[in-house]
């Protein structure tokens, strides 16, 4: 039956080319209008000769005889003709339809249950592809001939803007007279309602015309009876009375309300059209116009989508949705913020929808699809940007202050609560996110917004400080976040004096409360338990500011281009020269008169007292931290920073000039700050700001030119005075001098001092030049030959000397006391045997022996040095140095000054110099590691664990040099590997081993199955072995690295990777 009905709605709408048209010179418009005639006329003809079409015929007179009110055989007009008999097969397919579909439901009920393996019968109203399209044409008749015509002008989009077919339908429509245009749209609208009330024949009207449908019922419902155009009133023919009109309201409010809302506000918006523009009367509305009432309804309409549950996002993704994240997606997200932050005309108050809209614009920032969170975030973030510029009162109302809630509970949460957790995890997760997307990606600072931040920042550092000890994705925004607000806030250096515990912290999170880790990688603000030892309570609480303050340091450290730093460094100086004054010293010292105080006053004053001193120890701890953590390419980065530097050590050595006498470090103090205003005012030219900024300087250094003890510091002080007053007109002879001291970091010197020791150092280098004490090198004893030598101190300053001067004088230097000059000069003998220089190949016994005396140096600079020294002879002259190495690495040191207490550390760091020189030999490995494989295989039974991780170590860098000459070592190798990984006691050892597995399969690489063949299996069950039995969590970490190795290897073995590649082959 429905194929029946379809076949007649077929032959109704069969194209034009094969209509029966007389006249091959007749118009479009006469065309398509006796191609209706005709294709009217024969489906009259079949209905009536046809008797396969008899069912049809007859539920076609059903449906007539229901639509006795609309229907009509008395037109003239062939156009309406041919829609009522489109309307007439509609309605007569829906009708079938739900008859069969309430039979299908019915006969459903009565069956008995099917098994789970039957396939679910098919629905009648279920349409194939083919009857979709004919009901899809004939729709597409039914709304171009029977509704569109009969829209006025400025209602809905014309047909002439939609396709050619269009233009010549309008053509058609606007030549003939349009009779009773509002009952024919009305009967046209209604039909179509009817026949889309099942929903399979719903989809196929709205998902093309919905739009239509909704202009025909705002015309029907809403267009006034008169409307005023050029000063006339003109009536507009509707011809229906209150109660039809009042029906196609409702049908209109229905429709908007079943229908997906974006596809809604989208039509919406639509027939909305642009900006009103002038236009006849008659004629058809400008592109884009539409009637002033329809722009209104639309508008009333919209701004019920949008206040209506989820009708934001509605709104949102009309627009939006189909993006392609271009330029033009970003300005339709800036066109919908716009939108949403302007309060609608139809709306109660302003209040009543802010408090409405603005929830659904945070959680626009919780979508987890990507494309779609994107411009969901772009749009709710710009609109909390524009409230806080345009409507700040509503956007701290409704939403700054809901969105920063899970953070201020973190400061106001008690224990009256039932639940464990005051916060969840999800809760402070979403909070973090919406901050990191509004604050820092948003990147609008505005005072209301900074203000708003700033009542959290202390939760937010606390959960960062939180998030540092533990793995948390939380970290990353927490940490952007603090850095936004510490760039942006000019209250930033009173932040950060809150958070390093240098004022009193406000909103920072509740006593008894901390941040735990969550079940998905987050936090959560739980309670914390008691602990009943006030000892462990204690050093929580310490070493707690010790980390927040580390963390802090780490915030500082990445603003690398801001003032910040600086600024915050100079401020401590201020404040530890402020309490560095005289009088403070003298209060603190006074004694404590109690005669006269009661109780209580004693009990504040000894309290006031003890809070100044754990002041003094933050800032000192604070200034300690800042010093030891930022580099002071960091903290000084202007030369204004560097001037209130200079400002603030003069100052702080003036405050008390007469404890200076006889203090070296604040004599070191002062010499520094001198120096570097000399290095100022030695550079290049300055400029006149430069000099006005350094008139600061002219007080305390008048003060020292007057005050202080030392002359050399009284004749400098006045000297830069001079230069400063005069803008560089006077030039002292002394300030180059005084700049060089600073750049060498020596105190300042009377010119005789430095004379004298100048000379002492150039007789003491010219008797070095003619008897070089080379015999002596080999013994350093304090009554040996070495101590007797005239070795000039001359402290750092022999560091910044040219390594162009004699090779003796080098080797004097290495025996220097002085660590910098000792291990200057170990470099330099490094680089001249590494460049085989005549008189270091000479002296390369002399040489050998120097950098074996070193390397029992505690000092890490000197025995590195020598490290690299031996490291670098043993690749110069392999054969006689590795043999010697490797007796003081199996037997301990073998000089007679040798000190025998350490003798294990001296044997630990010639295991090192063997590991550099393995890793140098390169190609030679094979034929030079055989000794050392040997010397290392009996290291690893010496009764000392660190030698026996030392030599599997230094056995892992050789053997995966080795490639195929370690074939033959295979065996012995295994053996031991697999006896210390099952044997040892010590974790440490068995760690070594691994690693040397480890290290081997990855030196071999592809040779290793060629390589290892014999022993592949037993090193493979080794490694198992480790993975199930070690309790080492790192032996087992190896393993797996190691297991991993392997699998990688065979891989490429048995799958082969295939390469695309020709083969070009020459014939003779």
């Amino acid at each position: 039956m429905t194929s029946a009905i379809l076949s007649a709605l077929s032959v109704l709408t069969k194209p034009i080319a094969e209509a029966s048209v007389h006249g091959a010179q007749c118009s479009e418009q006469e065309a398509l209008q006796a191609a209706l005639q005709a294709n009217r006329a024969l489906l009259l003809q079949r209905l009536e000769s046809d008797s396969s079409l008899e069912e049809v015929r007859r539920l076609r007179e059903e449906v007539m005889v229901a639509a006795v009110g609309w229907f009509s055989y008395e037109t003239e007009d062939c156009t309406w003709s041919f829609v009522q008999e489109c309307l007439l097969l509609l309605l007569a397919v829906a009708r079938h339809l739900s008859t069969e579909l309430e039979c299908f439901k019915q006969g459903q009920a009565q069956t008995k249950r099917r098994t789970s393996e039957m396939a679910p019968p098919l629905p009648p109203d279920v349409l194939s592809v083919t009857h979709q399209k004919i009901l899809g044409v004939t729709l597409q008749f039914v709304v171009s001939l029977g509704l569109c015509p009969y829209l006025s002008p400025g209602v809905g989009v014309s047909l002439g803007r939609r396709s050619t077919f269009g233009a010549v339908v309008e053509k058609l429509a606007c030549s003939g007279t349009m009779p009773a245009a509002g009952r024919r749209l009305l009967t046209t609208t209604n039909a179509l309602l009817q026949f889309a009330e099942l929903s399979s024949l719903a989809t196929l009207v709205f998902t093309q015309h919905l739009g239509d449908v909704m202009a025909a019922l705002c015309q029907l419902g809403y267009q006034p009876q008169q409307a005023e155009r050029g000063g006339q009133q003109v009536h507009m023919m509707l011809q229906l009375n209150s109660e039809e009109r009042q029906s196609c309201r409702e049908a209109l409010r229905n429709l908007l309300e079943k229908v997906y809302q974006p596809i809604v506000v989208k039509e919406l918006l639509i027939l909305q059209g642009g900006p009103k523009q002038s236009g006849a009367l008659g004629g058809r509305a400008a592109s884009g116009s539409s009637q002033a009432w329809l722009r209104r309804l639309c508008g009333q309409l919209l701004s019920e989508r949008l206040m209506q549950p989820n009708g934001v996002q509605a709104v949102v993704r009309a627009i939006l949705e189909g993006g392609t994240g271009g330029e033009s997606d970003w300005r339709k997200c800036d066109a919908v913020a716009r939108i949403l932050v302007a309060c609608p005309q139809q709306s109660a108050s302003a209040d009543s929808y802010y408090r409405q809209v603005c929830p659904q614009i945070l959680d626009l920032l919780h979508f987890k699809d990507k494309p779609t969170a994107q411009q969901f975030q772009r749009v709710s973030t710009q609109v909390v940007l524009s409230m806080v510029q345009e409507r700040p009162t509503f956007a701290q109302q409704y939403l700054l202050t809901p969105l920063l809630t899970p953070l201020q509970r973190c400061t106001s949460a008690s224990y009256q609560d039932n639940s464990q957790a005051a916060v969840d995890e999800w809760e402070l997760t979403r909070c973090v996110d919406d901050v990191y997307k509004i604050w820092v990606i948003g990147n609008s600072p505005s005072a209301l917004l900074l203000k708003a931040l700033q009542k959290v920042v202390p939760v937010v550092f606390t959960l960062f400080c939180f998030t540092k000890q533990n793995v948390s994705h939380l970290r990353a925004p927490c940490q952007e976040i603090l850095l936004w607000y510490l760039s942006h806030s000019e209250a930033s250096l009173s932040a950060l004096r809150q958070l390093s515990g240098l004022q009193q912290q406000e909103n920072d999170v509740v006593a008894g409360f901390h941040f735990s880790p969550g079940s998905e990688g987050g936090a959560k603000f739980r309670r914390r338990e008691s602990s009943s030892d006030e000892d462990d309570a204690l050093y929580e609480k310490l070493s707690g500011e010790q980390w927040r303050l580390e963390c802090l340091m780490h915030l500082l450290a990445e603003l690398k281009d801001s003032e910040l730093p600086g600024d915050f460094f100079l401020s401590l100086l201020e404040e530890l020269t402020s309490w560095t004054s005289t009088t403070a010293t003298e209060e603190e010292e006074q004694e404590l008169d109690v005669s006269a105080m009661t109780l209580l006053e004693v009990e504040q004053q000894l309290s006031g007292r003890a809070a100044r001193r754990g002041q003094r120890l933050v800032l000192l701890q604070t200034l300690a931290a800042v010093v030891e953590s930022l580099h002071h390419t960091v903290l000084l980065r202007k030369i204004t920073q560097v001037l209130d530097f200079i400002v603030s050590l003069i100052q702080r050595a003036c405050i008390d000039l007469g404890q200076a006498i006889g203090n070296p470090i604040e004599g070191q103090t002062l010499s520094m700050a001198m120096g570097l205003v000399a290095t100022l005012l030695s550079g290049p030219q300055l400029s006149a700001e430069d000099y006005c900024a350094m008139s600061r300087l002219l007080l305390p250094l008048e003060t020292l030119a007057q005050q202080h003890s030392d002359v050399v510091v009284q004749e400098l002080a006045s000297s830069l005075r001079t230069v400063i007053a005069t803008h560089g007109a006077y030039q002292p002879a002394n300030l180059s001098a005084a700049a060089q001291s600073s750049k060498n970091h020596e105190p300042l010197k009377n010119d005789n001092e430095f004379s004298k020791k100048k000379q002492k150092l150039q007789t003491g280098a010219s008797n070095a030049r003619n008897n070089p004490p080379l015999s002596s090198l080999g013994n350093n004893s304090p009554g040996g030959p070495a101590s007797e030598m005239n070795v000039p101190d001359e402290g750092r300053t022999r560091v910044h000397e040219s390594p162009a001067k004699p090779f003796s004088e080098w080797l004097l230097d290495a025996c220097h006391p002085d660590v910098p000059t000792r291990a200057f000069a170990l470099r330099i003998l490094t680089q001249r045997v590494q460049s085989r220089e005549p008189e270091a190949v000479q002296a390369q016994e002399t040489v050998f022996k120097l950098f074996l005396e070193n390397l029992e140096h505690e000092d890490s600079f000197i025995y590195l040095s020598a490290i690299q020294g031996l490291a670098v002879l043993a690749d110069s002259y392999p054969e006689s140095i590795l043999t010697r190495l490797l007796r003081d690495f199996q037997h301990g040191p073998s000089l007679p000054t040798s000190d025998k207490e350490h003798s294990l550390e001296t044997r630990l760091k010639v295991g090192e110099v063997l590991m550099r020189a393995s890793r140098a030999m390169g190609e030679l490995t094979p034929h030079l590691g055989r000794p050392l494989i040997s010397i290392f295989l009996q290291g690893t039974k010496d009764p000392d664990q660190s030698v026996r991780a030392s030599s599997l170590s230094n056995l892992g860098e050789l053997c995966q040099r080795l490639d195929y000459a370690l074939g033959p070592l295979a065996q012995e190798l295994c053996s031991c590997l697999m006896a210390v990984i099952k044997t040892e006691k010590e974790a440490e050892v068995r760690r070594a081993a691994v690693h040397v597995i480890a290290s081997l399969l990855r030196g071999l690489g592809d040779k290793t199955t060629q390589v290892l063949t014999d022993v592949l299996l037993d090193l493979y069950r080794a490694l198992k072995w480790a993975i199930r039995c070690d309790p080492d969590e790192v032996v087992v970490l190896h393993a797996q690295l190691a297991l991993e190795e392997l699998d990688g290897v065979m891989k490429r073995l048995i799958f082969p990777q295939q390469k695309l590649e020709k083969k070009i082959v020459v014939l003779p």
